[in-house]
């Protein structure tokens, strides 16, 4: 009896966390390309750099979270900018039963993952349809993103009673 009661309360408890998305959109979308048309004569062997930002913030009171990935492609040619295209994909995310720490883990994991593929084909029709060849970016693992800046946060929390214990 004392078994199936916990049991009960193990799946009442698995029953009140949830997280779904409510909604996908687009937030911000923006491409130049300042070297046209002389780019396109050049040798197309650029140099890319990816920028990934991801940040939430709380829509409401009923728990509902918007989440923001934001990407930053910039190819270069030597020292001229080929194109630099920034997208903003975003969603809404209702989360319930979940915790500081681990709401925080979720939305900075969970949510990006969800977004990825998104952002990356909206990257891609944006170049193509800026004349540049097709741009596939490769899947980023937003768990071990999280994991580094989360040691990157203890190592300087870590650091600074050390450097004041020594003063």
């Amino acid at each position: 009896m004392a078994e199936e009661q916990a049991a009960g309360a193990a799946q009442d408890d698995q029953v009140q966390q949830q997280f779904t998305m409510q909604r996908m959109y687009t937030k911000d979308i923006s491409f130049e390309s300042p070297a046209t048309p002389d780019i396109f004569r050049q040798n197309w062997q650029p140099s890319v750099n990816v920028d990934l930002n991801t940040r939430s913030a709380k829509a409401d009171e009923d728990g509902n979270h918007e989440v923001v990935l934001s990407i930053t492609v910039t190819a270069k040619i030597e020292d001229k900018n080929a194109f630099l295209v920034e997208v903003q994909q975003a969603g809404i995310f209702f989360a319930s039963g979940i915790e500081a720490e681990p709401l925080k883990q979720i939305l900075a994991t969970v949510a990006p993952n969800i977004l990825f593929p998104y952002a990356r084909e909206a990257i891609d029709n944006i170049v193509v349809k800026g004349g540049f060849p097709a741009l596939m970016l490769a899947p980023v693992n937003f768990d071990a993103l999280y994991a580094q800046a989360m040691a990157q946060q203890a190592a300087q929390g870590g650091d600074q009673p050390a450097e004041g214990a020594t003063h």
